[in-house]
């Protein structure tokens, strides 16, 4: 006979409509569909660094000023930076082949607190990057559009954050897939307009090497040698924001198909080629075409009409449809750009939450193997940024390629010194300190030179903002370790009461019999306390039960992506119930035990009791919940009443249930006191 499903409100059915119906998380081949190969990883993932495109060298080629001539030197350093960030970061994957994203790789080589604030720079460089894509977008956008437009300019880039919220719930392939024709007509028109103005300039090149090197003689009179190195230098650092996307590769490198490294270096080769044609031939287009900034208009819309806004078919201007077409595409592109913080953002969340820098609901994914929460608070951060910045693109790229910056610089660093120590066993260590070295220099360079340039014009925000976030993070950490020191407290005292007895002090255990009182203990998952839970049971009702059903979920959390192995999941789940069976025997109770695998807990518990309700009509059901004697705000944020949640499910049943409150006391109570 099927068992019966809890009932879905007409709020939940809505929902599935909107994102899709559950995953089954037992599906042999939900790996397999979940992850990219190489082009979809480009896509979904390297996009990020290529629609950077957009406005890093466009910022860079606006701090020349009238020293336009040192573009083409801007174009090689700007293209040897990506190749040399985007081999380290194909190194790391080697090193990293589950995940090398700055926040693990700092934590594992440099230490827990550089990994900490690596992580929260790295969650503040995802919810920029959404904001910097979005707001790049719809400066593209609107740059075909009149003038007096720009006002709706801003709305119309907030409805896109909420819609890729939404979106994003429907899980990373599907959301990746609807956006590959669009990432294809980018890859085309921007080739056409790169190597076709670079072609139809080629006869000038002559001209252009002696037009270069006299404003670089004239430089070197007006400025002298420092000071249009400096002038090159901010320039080149100003255009930070080109490189801002190389490391999400590496970061997701948990969502890509199997054999994860040869699929992450290879997305990694499509980026670093693209990203470096793209930048750089737009750096010398701009100045083969000598592009001047309009109010209200990109860089990049000015030069494609210039490339192409004249030209003409039979009477039909088919050069305005070439502009629109890859203007579009770039907004487009842009938005999925803005994916990487959906995909990577949450991700790091979850490995923060995995070691208790965060709220521990982040690593908990929904029915749609998606980490929700930390796409909701990506999406809102995002645009509570939008919102505060206006948009402005500019102050926007300072504060996003600071904190980019200060994970590549951590993450280089961690790497030399991985290399370091690893010189003794590794005969290419020589080669990879060099290259990890000199990334270290680029990337520590361009982070102290927009500090200090821009830190009066918005560089000090994103700063404080990470600043506080890594403060934020080492509260949450220092309350999960008090509150678990004070569990292993209790713990180790009821230890003393569960603990096996003396040889021949075995008490009798009688036959379940499931037609009397049964007490259905939920325990782990979201309590360590179930021993505690067993014995508040025995004290609150005395002489009332011999049967006893210990009750659990295993989670599928942020993990299943790293093993993806659901059968271990259910192995350590039911030897922990035996565990608490063997307990109970020892007490002299007859004990049974069940579980459910899942992503809801509430749900998967909720779905649980009514389950086993029809097997024990005489059950019981007992949940434990944390409760703090003297409780702050912050502690509901950092504890989920998960009892109370069942609790209202399974009510709508008919089924009783019994929360027992484990009250953490200042001062525990002694051994004696316990039941």
């Amino acid at each position: 006979m099927p068992l019966t499903r809890l009932p879905e409100s007409p709020l939940k059915r809505l929902w599935h409509a909107i994102i899709g119906t559950a995953k089954d998380p037992h599906d042999p081949n939900l790996t397999h569909q979940l992850s990219l190969v190489a082009f979809l990883a480009w896509v979904g993932l390297g996009v990020d660094g290529l629609s950077s495109s957009a406005y890093g060298p466009e910022e860079a080629y606006r701090a020349l000023g009238s020293h336009t001539y040192l573009a083409v030197m801007l174009m090689i350093a700007t293209s040897f930076t990506v190749l040399v960030i985007s081999v380290a970061y194909s190194k790391l994957i080697e090193q990293f082949p589950h995940g090398g994203g700055g926040y693990l790789v700092a934590t594992q080589i440099l230490g827990k607190s550089p990994g900490v604030i690596s992580g929260c720079a790295l969650l503040v460089d995802y919810v920029l990057t959404i904001t910097v894509s979005i707001a790049s977008g719809g400066d593209a956008i609107f740059s075909l559009l009149p003038l007096d437009l720009q006002p709706y300019k801003l709305p119309f880039e907030a409805f896109a954050i909420l819609f890729l919220v939404f979106m994003n719930m429907r899980g990373l392939k599907e959301s990746v897939k609807v956006i590959v024709p669009f990432f294809l007509l980018f890859i085309v028109t921007h080739a056409i307009v790169i190597f076709g103005g670079i072609g139809i300039h080629l006869s000038d090149f002559p001209a252009l090497y002696e037009r270069t090197k006299a404003g670089y003689e004239s430089g070197i009179s007006t400025m002298g040698k420092w000071g249009l190195f400096l002038l090159f230098l901010r320039a080149y650092s100003f255009g930070g924001g080109t490189y801002t996307g190389i490391e999400a590769v590496s970061n997701g490198v948990g969502t890509l198909r199997e054999p994860r490294v040869a699929t992450g270096k290879r997305t990694m080769a499509y980026l670093a080629l693209s990203l470096s044609i793209t930048a750089g031939g737009l750096l010398l287009c701009y100045m083969l075409y000598q592009v001047v900034p309009v109010e209200g208009r990109t860089l990049n819309a000015l030069l494609v009409d210039q490339f192409a806004g004249h030209w003409e078919f039979a009477g039909i201007p088919i050069g305005k449809g070439f502009v629109w077409a890859t203007v579009f595409s770039e907004c487009v592109l842009l938005f999925v750009a803005a994916q990487t913080g959906f995909i990577d953002g949450p991700r790091v969340m979850a490995n923060m939450a995995v070691d208790s820098w965060l709220p521990r609901r982040f690593a908990a994914l929904s029915d749609r193997l998606t980490m929700h929460n930390g796409i909701f608070i990506m999406g809102l951060a995002a645009l509570a940024t939008l919102l505060y910045t206006q948009g402005h693109i500019t102050l926007l790229v300072v504060m996003y390629s600071i904190n980019v910056f200060i994970t590549f610089s951590m993450t280089e660093a961690a790497m030399v010194k991985f290399w370091i120590s690893e010189r003794k066993d590794r005969p290419n260590w020589k080669s990879n300190l060099a290259l990890h070295s000199v990334g270290f220099l680029l990337c520590f360079s361009i982070l102290w030179v927009m500090i200090l340039e821009k830190f009066l014009e918005g560089a000090w925000a994103t700063v404080v903002i990470t600043s506080v976030f890594v403060f934020l993070a080492f509260v949450i950490k220092r309350h999960y370790l008090k509150i678990g020191q004070r569990i292993k407290h209790i713990e180790g005292k009821i230890r003393e009461v569960t603990r096996h007895p003396k040889e021949g002090a075995t008490p009798y255990v009688p036959e379940f019999d499931p037609t009397e009182p049964v007490a259905a203990i939920l325990v782990g998952g979201y309590s360590k306390l179930g021993r505690r839970s067993l014995l508040a049971v025995l004290r609150a009702f005395p002489k009332t039960f011999k049967n006893v059903v210990f009750l659990s979920v295993g989670v599928v959390n942020s993990e299943f992506f790293h093993k993806g192995d659901v059968s271990a999941l259910e192995h350590r789940t039911e030897e922990t119930l035996k565990g608490y069976e063997g307990i109970a025997n020892r007490l002299g109770l007859a004990a049974r035990h069940a579980f459910r695998i899942g992503t809801d807990v509430v749900q998967e518990a909720s779905q649980l009791c009514l389950d086993v309700s029809k097997d024990y009509p005489q059950a019981i059901f007992f949940a434990g919940e944390l409760v703090f004697e003297n409780p702050h705000w912050f502690d509901r944020l950092l504890h989920n009443e998960t009892a109370y949640a069942i609790q209202r499910q399974i009510r709508h049943a008919g089924l009783a249930m019994v929360i027992l409150p484990l009250v953490l006391h200042e001062e525990e109570p002694q051994p004696s006191e316990l039941p």
